[in-house]
């Protein structure tokens, strides 16, 4: 322990400041008692309102009632904007389901449109390949073709004209088959696009429904709390 000074206390003003404290409360208990309350007199009057005990009771008991039946009434109405809410999602995640399922089917048109178009490519292929092996055992030299203006010289021509016009009818029906799948993805693309403004109309409207709905049994549940307003006995 370290060193410390003992101060030695001031006896003359300890005496000095009990006194003065023992003055205050003297003094304290002195004014209570001159200022202490008298006795209560009332004029005796009528209490309880301008009402009846037997109105008050049935008063007070349509209170109850109609407050069991605003509970009863907000329980119903929770349920109902709860179980329109799970039909909203589950229209919705329909919605996307079927737009999945659309994308597929789509997806599967244009893999079978590629398909064909490669099919009809290596069905040309094979067309010219085949051609040009016919041209290989007919004569290529103009001079031999004016030298024997014979059947030889006819049969390269037909079979000329008959190669000339496969590439017309297979250059037809590509072009014709392209323009085929171009006009069906504009009808599946118009298709699609009108079912989607279908869906989010329906959307829209089943979500208006529900809101018209709610904002229609809260004006109902609010109208019965203006007319019938029980009061209280004062």
């Amino acid at each position: 322990v370290g060193p410390y000074v003992l101060v030695t206390p001031n006896e003359t003003r300890r005496k000095k400041l009990q006194q003065i404290a023992k003055k205050e409360l003297n003094d304290l208990e002195q004014w209570k008692k001159e200022h202490k309350p008298g006795p209560i007199s009332l004029v005796p009057q009528r209490l309880g309102g301008n009402e009846s005990e037997a109105q008050v009771r049935q008063n007070q008991q349509m209170f109850l009632m109609q407050s069991k039946y605003q509970k009863k009434h907000k329980r119903e109405e929770y349920v109902k904007a709860k179980k329109a809410a799970e039909e909203a999602e589950v229209l919705k995640k329909k919605a996307i389901q079927r737009e999945k399922a659309e994308r597929l089917e789509v997806k599967k048109r244009q893999e079978e449109m590629q398909r064909r178009e490669m099919l009809l490519e290596d069905q040309k292929y094979k067309t010219n390949e085949l051609l040009n092996r016919l041209d290989v055992g007919l004569p290529k030299s103009d001079s031999c073709q004016i030298a024997n203006p014979g059947p030889g010289s006819t049969a390269w021509e037909r079979s000329r004209a008959y190669k000339q016009a496969l590439r017309e009818d297979e250059n037809r029906r590509l072009e014709e088959m392209k323009q085929e799948q171009q006009r069906k993805a504009e009808i599946m693309e118009l298709k699609q696009k009108q079912e989607d403004e279908t869906r989010t109309r329906a959307l829209k409207n089943e979500q208006r429904r529900v809101n018209n709905a709610f904002l229609d049994r809260l004006q109902n549940k609010i109208q019965p709390n203006n007319i019938y307003n029980p009061g209280y006995a004062g």
